[in-house]
């Protein structure tokens, strides 16, 4: 890699953002292209990051910017993008890819044949049902709360719905709105799956696989999916995140390796097919007696793709040049490569505009404050990733629901969460439209004082 490389990722947001920074700190690359990228993506990079406005499900464009630009590598980082198969597209005109195909994307963007799946190759996963009709979910509710009045369910559209197609149910009442609720997003909520609902510690956990089996795990860390404290109100793309998680000690860390990830990559290799690409599962470690760790890890969901915004606390923490890391994996090469991590602990806290996940309509070109201000106070403690930023006459502007993701790292859980939030209270939209969780971590909180 004499000659410095030009890098495309497909895919804005702050996750999109975190991809193009560990490009960034490559010494093999010169330039990179953020299709999707807001402004504060490309805003005083150390080196050209040009963001190219772009909807992930319009493929020709996306492959239009490819053929403009002609990049040496494109690592896609987006659901939309990768299940409509624009990395397949790019791959027969010649370009180097990372991506999953189409046809092994299909794990997340159809969720009725990923529970297929998952039975077929023993991966734990919850107690499922999967309805075309409503008539025929009316009467399974029926016999399920006659037999068990307190069940607890989710009712999850079968495809891609941004992070919002999986509502929680207590009642038959409550489950029969549920599903009028995800009908009602179109074609993703066509088929949909009623699900027993799991309790336990929920977790998120990531790999890089290069299409022959082999594959590396990234740090594990917390995804906040609910729009307020202690994960109550509505499901969101996520409002924070924490990295790594302190109980997810090594003999569990084997467990989700054998249980998730291991028996997904043998279940693509026995099915023919290769997987290539990010893939992450928002797991949950369920009590199990039997055990030998006292827990079982199960799969609630699976990504074909980094995760946001648990993106955003864990690649910052990859030591490796991450570019040589994943055109490795594109090539079928991840048998050299030894995953390392430094080992800090980050936490993720994610600015919205007030509103959101609802009509957030009211907040966008209101101007954001402090953004300059924070980098410069917390420099080396801080990072912010942008996600629906717009900038105009020097000025910031709210473009978006999920706005931006400020991430304070220290050895110290304590210090960092600390700092994320010092940051985070100078941080302003006029008319107090900016909104955050104050309570993201609470569950690494509880586990820390635990353990004393």
């Amino acid at each position: 890699m004499d000659r410095k490389l030009k890098v495309m990722v497909v895919g804005g947001g702050g996750r999109g953002h975190a991809v193009s920074e560990k490009h960034e700190e490559s010494e093999h690359v010169g330039s990179i292209i953020v299709a999707g990228g807001d402004d504060f993506t490309s805003y005083e990079r150390k080196k050209e990051v040009i963001s190219i406005p772009c909807g992930m499900r319009d493929h020709v464009a996306i492959c239009n910017i490819a053929e403009a630009y002609r990049p040496d590598f494109i690592e896609f980082t987006q659901d939309d993008a990768v299940a409509g198969g624009a990395g397949d597209m790019l791959r027969e005109q010649g370009f180097l890819v990372l991506c999953p195909s189409r046809k092994a994307s299909r794990f997340e963007w159809d969720k009725a044949w990923a529970r297929r799946f998952m039975a077929r190759h023993h991966i734990p996963a919850p107690d499922f049902s999967v309805f075309t009709a409503q008539r025929r979910a009316e009467r399974y509710l029926h016999g399920l709360y006659a037999d068990e009045p307190d069940a607890v369910v989710f009712v999850k559209a079968a495809g891609l719905a941004a992070g919002k197609g999986s509502l929680k149910a207590a009642s038959s009442k409550q489950t029969m709105q549920r599903i009028r609720q995800v009908r009602a997003l179109g074609p993703a909520g066509k088929v949909f799956l009623i699900e027993r609902a799991l309790f336990g510690r929920e977790f998120s956990g990531t790999i890089i696989a290069d299409g022959t089996g082999e594959y590396r795990v990234f740090a594990y860390s917390t995804d906040h999916k609910r729009a307020l404290p202690f994960d109550e109100g509505e499901q969101t793309g996520g409002t924070g995140a924490t990295s790594p998680v302190p109980m997810i000690a090594s003999a569990i860390a084997t467990q989700i390796d054998a249980y998730l990830f291991g028996n997904a990559m043998d279940g693509f290799s026995d099915e023919g097919i290769p997987y290539a690409g990010a893939l992450c599962f928002n797991g949950i470690l369920v009590k199990d007696d039997e055990s030998p760790t006292g827990y079982m890890p199960h799969c609630i969901e699976g990504n074909a793709r980094h995760d946001d915004p648990e993106s955003q606390v864990v690649l910052p923490g990859v030591q490796n040049d991450y570019t040589e890391m994943v055109i490795a994996a594109a090539i079928g090469k991840l048998c050299d490569i030894t995953l390392q991590h430094d080992g800090l602990y980050r936490v993720g806290v994610v600015g919205v505009s007030r509103g959101y996940p609802g009509d957030y309509r009211a907040v966008i070109g209101k101007r954001v404050f402090g953004l300059e201000e924070v980098r410069k106070e917390f420099r080396g403690r801080v990072r912010i990733y942008g996600g629906g930023l717009a900038r105009q006459d020097k000025h910031w502007y709210a473009n978006g629901g999920r706005l931006f993701t400020v991430v304070a790292e220290d050895k110290d859980p304590w210090r960092a969460f600390e700092t994320v939030y010092a940051a985070m209270a100078r941080l302003y939209i006029e008319g107090n439209n900016l909104f955050w969780r104050h309570d993201i971590g609470w569950q690494d909180k509880e586990f820390l004082l635990a353990r004393g």
